[in-house]
């Protein structure tokens, strides 16, 4: 399988990137840094009117946006990678709501956060309240999570799924780790481990360096 994918390290792109290497899957990154301008976003316009990423392409041509989806879409069509509960899983109802709780509460506040001039115009006062409150907002997000979901080893159970994937590089996002673990007391044992598993050394070290913030 060869697989395109439109991203840009330490973005959300990193999660998918991280799910097809523990797959195993041949794929392509075409660097684009949209949050650097006009000209990295309009790399990824052809394929995405949205120029975001990630976007994936599929070896039969398919584009694939929004970084919950195609993490459902990889973990569901290679069942034996064992990256997500399957649907007749009684964990799978959780999975679902939790994959799509992190890109409507936590990180839809980034397209706020990268230009707060969008909501806010030039108001430079302005602009800083806007990324306090995100800021805020997000921190609150991840402490209404860790007090609903119940972890094992991993977020769904002993074994790593693509939420794990999710969670580990979205927190690493603002309001950042330390406060993450504050606010996410129950999940952060669970990053750590994501953070720390053999299989994806190499991958951190290249597509997020990232040290701990205790």
């Amino acid at each position: 399988m060869n697989i395109t994918l439109y991203g840009a390290a330490g973005s959300g792109s990193v999660p998918v990137e991280a799910a097809m290497s523990l797959i195993g899957l041949d794929y392509r990154v075409i660097e684009a840094v949209t949050w650097e301008g006009e000209t990295e976003r309009d790399k990824v316009a052809a394929v995405n009117p949205m120029r975001q990423i990630p976007a994936l392409i599929t070896p039969g041509g398919e584009t694939l946006t929004e970084s919950a989806a195609i993490l459902i879409w990889l973990a569901d069509s290679h069942p034996e990678a064992r990256l997500a509960p399957k649907l007749d899983d009684p964990r799978r109802a959780q999975f679902l709501r939790w994959m799509t709780f992190i890109p409507a509460a936590i990180y839809s506040m980034f397209w706020v956060r990268d230009v707060p001039s969008r909501l806010v115009g030039e108001d430079k006062a302005a602009q800083e309240e806007v990324k306090r409150r995100t800021a805020e907002r997000i921190a609150e997000c991840w402490r209404v999570m860790d007090g609903q979901i119940e972890p094992g080893r991993f977020l769904l159970g002993d074994d790593p799924s693509v939420l794990d994937l999710y969670v580990a590089v979205a927190s690493r996002w603002t309001p950042r780790r330390a406060r993450f673990y504050v606010e996410a007391p129950r999940m952060a044992e669970v990053v750590r481990r994501v953070d720390a598993l053999p299989s994806l050394q190499t991958f951190w070290a290249a597509r997020f360096p990232f040290e701990d913030e205790t």
